[in-house]
């Protein structure tokens, strides 16, 4: 019997324009059953593509949401346990998606960022309404099939399959690199 493959990556992005966005990665959320992938099994997929992301020195941003309305956020509404490090990009949203009324195209522009990789929970949900927004603004967009997930398969499927191809690339995180001499 032969060893499996490594599949073989598909894109060479460049870090200096580069960002991965982790949406709701939250102890509260990555803790809902979820499927196809279990949050604790996004949740790692997304710490490794991050460390990944800062040691060739792309941005990493972490978007979480917080309830409109209320003077206190349920119990594990801050991003997962030892997931923000030092020089990451926290976005605090108040809408399904990431851009609305926060600032983030801005701070993207600002650093030159023309290409957003994504991943996070839920991928129907927030991933896509982020993903959405993030195309009608000109971001060049793929997607870590792997390091997101949904309430049910079917939805997180009908996204991967239907919708994101149309907006960008879908890879896995094994497919993901950074084009040489970057």
């Amino acid at each position: 019997m032969t060893p499996p493959q490594t599949p073989e990556p598909r894109l060479a992005l460049d870090p200096a324009r580069t960002a991965l966005v982790l949406v709701d990665l939250m102890d509260r959320i990555v803790a809902l059953p979820l499927e196809p992938y279990k949050g604790t099994e996004v949740l790692a997929v997304a710490e490794e593509l991050a460390a990944a992301f800062r040691s060739a020195g792309a941005l990493v941003v972490l978007i979480r949401v917080e309830r409109p309305g209320i003077t206190e956020q349920p119990s594990g509404s801050g991003l997962a346990t030892g997931l923000a490090q030092e020089g990451d990009l926290e976005i605090v949203k108040r809408t399904i998606g990431g851009f609305q009324g926060t600032g983030l195209d801005e701070h993207l522009r600002q650093r030159g960022v023309d290409t957003l990789v994504f991943g996070g929970i839920a991928t129907n949900l927030g991933v896509e309404s982020t993903a959405r927004a993030a195309g009608d603004l000109g971001y060049d967009l793929v997607f870590v099939e792997d390091a997101m997930s949904a309430f049910t398969a079917a939805e997180h499927q009908a996204s991967v399959k239907l919708d994101f191809p149309r907006l960008g690339s879908v890879v896995t995180a094994a497919e993901m690199r950074f084009a040489e001499g970057s």
